[in-house]
């Protein structure tokens, strides 16, 4: 009895973390903060050809 009670409080537990990540939008607010420090990377390097 004690497994199965340790098995549902791992489930529910996965379930509150992802349910706050999608209830504030978490993964596309880090995704930004990745696109925006990539994009600075990316505009400061130095170009073969120019388009």
């Amino acid at each position: 009895m004690e497994i199965i009670l340790i098995i549902l409080g791992v489930i529910l537990a996965l379930f509150l973390i992802t349910f706050t990540i999608y209830f504030f939008n978490l993964d596309m607010k880090l995704i930004r903060k990745v696109y925006d420090l990539l994009g600075k990377h990316y505009d400061t390097m130095k170009r073969d050809k120019k388009l």
